[in-house]
């Protein structure tokens, strides 16, 4: 999932930065197999590349017991994680429609959603939720997760004052689709996804029921300011009402392959409220679940044939803004995005979502590389 709110243009601090001054291509070179262009694509492009025995893209050559396990769960694991994972969705799809039945989604700014309810309704739709998406997760081969409050956050909680509320906004890195199940199974928050996401069946209903916020991701209208206005409005809501939804933001805006944090959007710091960072690690051995430059048919069926996947979970304490933070968005993001890089061992990157799409591009062996390259560096 890519936020779609406003831009951080702002530079990481120095000493922390992957940056690489030369050119990504010279405007007359053509886009190659070689050695070299290779490990060069892999230095300007780090906090996308893949480290994992399956390879680039997931294509590279296998060993022999790599070939025979993978060949061996495609014929007996996949088949049995698909119809689980189904009929976990199926299920929850169900609740959800029973739960609705009779009822008006909250409509708000061109939005729709089953989050604002309450009673036994909402009561059962977070539950379930929660409780089916640790399932999921189980299902995908996460038999256990290591979670860990870094420092004491519980003791940290307990000394807040009371006047400072609750964080309106979870903030996370951004590894995986995986990222979702387990924030769904954790706290149960409400995302931001595509306007289409909203349509598309059983998905659609949850989507509603977790209260997401749909935007239009490639269009160039107005939407942005009205989705920014709707994210800022929950935020502030959840920070100073118990009751409702928290909202979820990955402010890097796409996934990396988990070793790096990309510069932060600024919208889920415009609200001035608390922010709760967390942090997200994949551990592996053959196949990372790291959804970095890998298609999502390839990735799926890599995961489910892994037998054991693992996840660490690192929560850091509620991070209250300074009165010049609130002033200053772009200072507030770049703080929590430097404590969340200290704290969870990740190395700042000064790339982003641009950078990622040219660098697929590349492996995909687009030939009309070249020049978009050389716009890029103009």
């Amino acid at each position: 999932m890519e936020s779609e709110l406003k831009d951080l243009n702002s530079k990481p601090p120095n000493g922390h930065t992957v940056t690489d001054h030369r050119p990504l291509l010279k405007s007359d070179s053509t886009v190659s197999s070689s050695a070299d262009t290779i490990a060069e694509m892999e230095k300007k492009f780090a906090a996308y590349v893949r480290r994992d025995v399956y390879g680039t893209m997931g294509r590279g050559e296998l060993p022999p017991k790599e070939k025979l396990l993978l060949g061996f769960a495609l014929v007996t694991l996949l088949p049995i994680r698909v119809v689980l994972a189904f009929t976990v969705l199926l299920l929850y799809y169900l609740i959800c429609r029973l739960c609705t039945l009779f009822s008006s989604p909250n409509r708000d700014e061109e939005q729709e959603d089953y989050a604002h309810m309450s009673g036994w309704r909402r009561t059962v739709i977070v539950s379930c939720g929660r409780a089916l998406s640790r399932v999921m997760l189980f299902v995908f081969g996460f038999y256990w997760i290591s979670e860990s409050n870094f420092p004491s956050q519980s003791q940290e909680d307990k000394d807040q004052p009371e006047e400072l509320g609750r964080p309106g906004v979870i903030i996370s890195n951004h590894v995986s689709y995986l990222d979702i199940l387990y924030h769904m199974s954790s706290s149960f928050p409400s995302f931001v996804a595509k306007r289409s996401v909203a349509k598309l069946p059983l998905v659609g209903l949850i989507s509603k029921c977790l209260g997401c916020v749909y935007v239009q991701r490639e269009s160039k209208s107005s939407d942005f300011k009205g989705v920014s206005a709707v994210v800022t409005d929950r935020i502030r809501e959840a920070h100073q009402n118990k009751s409702a939804p928290l909202m979820m933001l990955f402010p890097e805006g796409t996934t990396t392959n988990g070793e790096y944090l990309l510069p932060f959007k600024t919208g889920g710091f415009l609200a001035k409220a608390p922010v709760h960072p967390v942090i997200l690690r994949y551990h592996y051995q053959r196949f990372s679940p790291a959804w970095d430059s890998i298609s999502g048919v390839r990735h799926v069926i890599f995961l489910l044939c892994q037998f054991v996947n693992y996840m660490e979970v690192i929560r850091l304490p509620v991070y209250h803004p300074s009165q010049q933070e609130m002033d200053d968005p772009k200072l507030f993001a770049n703080n929590v995005r430097r404590l969340m890089a200290t704290e969870g061992n990740l190395i700042l990157s000064d790339i982003g979502l641009a950078e990622k799409r040219i660098y697929h591009a590349a492996l995909n062996g687009n030939n009309s590389l070249p020049s978009v390259l050389h716009q890029k560096d103009e």
